[in-house]
């Protein structure tokens, strides 16, 4: 059987260079957009209107992705059909999956993610107003992209409310963070370049709790028991020295995640994992 040709527009010279710029912070927080790769990802970006701006598919990898190209095509984004050659110029993988879209920024501010939370005898303005949030992971100079991007799939798998990146953190929109987020960035609010006290002191302020984990506290996260049913925003420190003393200060608690193996230590994203799960299956007990 024979399989029909698909008639996609070969991209220009200059835009492939701007696909390609966007590998670099610097353009990328100068032109207010990033690359999304493969499949899963794209495909996530493209249920969200206004999102993807361009869609470029490998010839070969076309046929195999005609969904998206409906999607895309159903949305007014343009689809691009390219050479490996050209395509291995805007990703930086090995093997690429061949398909790359460019998508505008989608972080959010963080008073639009966090609000004071009302007393129940306050009467709300709108009939339908937005929900208390009741779960956030605060990741403070977290600087390998591939545990960031896992911390906002574990946060999204979880039923978390948002994710914040503090200042000095990797870049939301460096493609390995992306990818390992494999398109659930797209799926909850995350807030980038936060102030770590300003954030800390806005989550208390919308009636979450902050627990902070480190290795050496004296209480573990299997101790808090009730506890872990209440809003609850948890800090998670730098992959090599966790949270300084200061920035545990801040924390009403901080939390160990206990480990009964052998093992020296959790990866951040592990442990993220572990903490989120906890207070995510207590907080759904609870209600």
């Amino acid at each position: 059987m024979t399989v029909a040709p698909l008639e996609l527009p070969e991209p220009s010279q200059a835009v492939l260079r701007a696909a390609r710029a966007l590998q670099r912070r610097s353009e990328r927080a100068e032109a207010g957009k990033f690359l999304v790769e493969g499949r899963q990802a794209v495909r996530e970006a493209l249920r969200l209107d206004g999102v993807v701006e361009s869609l470029f598919l490998r010839w070969d990898a076309a046929h195999g992705n005609i969904d998206l190209i409906d999607a895309a095509t159903e949305a007014g984004v343009i689809c691009y059909g390219l050479s490996e050659q050209n395509l291995a110029t805007i990703t930086d993988t090995v093997t690429p999956q061949g398909v790359v879209a460019v998508a505008k920024a989608i972080d959010v501010p963080l008073k639009q993610v966090l609000r004071k939370r009302k007393k129940k005898a306050d009467k709300p303005k709108k009939k339908h107003r937005r929900k208390d949030v009741s779960l956030v992971v605060i990741c403070a100079q977290v600087r390998d992209p591939g545990n960031a991007g896992t911390v906002i799939r574990c946060a999204d798998a979880f039923g978390a409310d948002a994710v914040i990146l503090s200042s000095d953190s990797v870049d939301l929109y460096n493609p390995k963070t992306v990818r390992a987020s494999v398109g659930s960035i797209f799926h909850l609010p995350v807030v980038v370049g936060a102030d770590l006290p300003e954030a800390i002191a806005a989550c208390r302020a919308a009636g979450m709790q902050i627990f902070a984990t480190d290795g050496a506290a004296g209480t573990d996260l299997t101790d808090l028991d009730e506890a872990l049913a209440a809003p609850t925003a948890w800090v998670m420190g730098n992959e090599s020295w966790g949270l300084p003393v200061e920035h545990l200060a801040l924390a009403d608690q901080t939390v160990a995640v206990p480990i009964y193996g052998q093992a020296e230590s959790l990866n951040l994203a592990t442990a993220a994992a572990v903490c989120l799960y906890a207070s995510a299956s207590a907080q759904r007990a609870s209600n």
